[in-house]
């Protein structure tokens, strides 16, 4: 069975449709808290074995006589609180940082592969760039992406330190990602669905006036990475864990390696709904302010070198694809 932490969000469900329908998978353990209304349909069109909250996983992870269940084959850990406005740290602590690491612990005791997700907010306002071959200096802007970069630390120590760890093992730092399943995030949805909805019900799209010198408006940029191909990446690790043909463990950054503007990405959007683009510019909110990043754009060799060759979807072929084939459509799940 393979386990997938934050299995009901919107890149967990994306492996397991690339696990039901790429891979013929369906021993598959599900694990989240759902507390949107609207979030079940995720899991509707899904194949799996067990469905579990999160605070049930580690007590089940043992069966009845206290011991380990040996038909786990691998972890996928992408639950976490994800808001960058979360201003809870304690709530962070436990959940993005105590949680994964009771996740690597019972992995390297069991010797069961953990893939888990990290995030691009760990590499704060991109002053010291986007390169995933050195994190260690890193200063993220938000709690959130202190969380994130903590334990990408805390599992590197692991390795230098020569203490116990998942045979193989992998963290992915993902950049901008959208695509369909993510409807329950609200506030924190990408701006392609914020597009689709605002455009559809006002006629224009509203874009953060460019407060930063030199960026006009609109020009703040972004590396949007499909969630098609955010999941492939992550199955990618887990079928060469299956094989014995393991990917260096490590952490990978998951991006196109291409930056695009916001008004790229909405202008695509309304474009693929069949209509001529209109853009608002507003004022950037107080309590983004400080924290944003203007740009971001991954540096991918390190995972290109780790053997990974499948093409990302560009920019217009993934907005087309989720705005064509779900967001238009009567069903918008995948």
């Amino acid at each position: 069975m393979i386990v997938i932490t934050g299995g009901a969000g919107m890149i967990g469900s994306i492996i397991a449709w690339h696990l039901n329908t790429k891979l013929e998978r369906n021993d598959i353990v599900i694990v989240d808290r759902i507390t949107h209304e609207d979030q079940w349909q995720n899991l509707v069109k899904r194949q799996y074995a067990h469905y579990l909250d999160k605070d049930q996983l580690m007590a089940w992870l043992q069966d009845s006589n206290g011991k380990s269940h040996t038909d786990i084959e691998a972890v996928i850990h992408m639950g976490a609180i994800s808001a960058t406005t979360e201003r809870d740290f304690n709530q962070l602590v436990e959940t993005n940082i105590q949680y994964s690491q009771n996740l690597w612990t019972w992995c390297a005791v069991n010797k069961v592969p953990f893939f888990y997700a990290s995030s691009a907010a760990t590499y704060g306002d991109g002053n010291l760039g986007y390169d995933d071959a050195n994190i260690d200096n890193l200063r993220p802007l938000n709690g959130y992406g202190y969380s994130k970069h903590f334990f990408d630390q805390w599992a590197l120590r692991q390795v230098s330190k020569n203490l116990p760890t998942p045979p193989s093992w992998a963290g992915f730092k993902f950049f901008n990602v959208y695509g369909p399943n993510e409807y329950h995030k609200e506030r924190m949805a990408s701006v392609a669905l914020h597009t689709f909805n605002q455009f559809s019900q006002t006629g224009t799209m509203k874009l953060f006036k460019g407060t930063k010198a030199g960026v006009e408006d609109g020009m703040q940029m972004r590396d949007f990475v499909y969630v098609k191909d955010a999941a492939a990446v992550v199955i990618h690790f887990l079928e060469a864990a299956l094989s014995s043909q393991s990917a260096p463990n490590g952490i990978y950054n998951t991006g196109t390696g291409h930056a695009r503007s916001f008004k790229d990405l909405a202008t695509s959007v309304m474009q693929s709904m069949h209509s001529e683009p209109h853009i608002t510019f507003i004022d950037m909110p107080q309590d983004l302010q400080g924290k944003y990043q203007y740009f971001t754009e991954a540096v991918m060799s390190k995972l290109a070198n780790a053997g990974y060759k499948q093409p990302f979807h560009s920019l217009e072929d993934g907005v087309r694809d989720y705005v064509q084939n779900y967001l238009m459509q009567e069903d918008k799940y995948c």
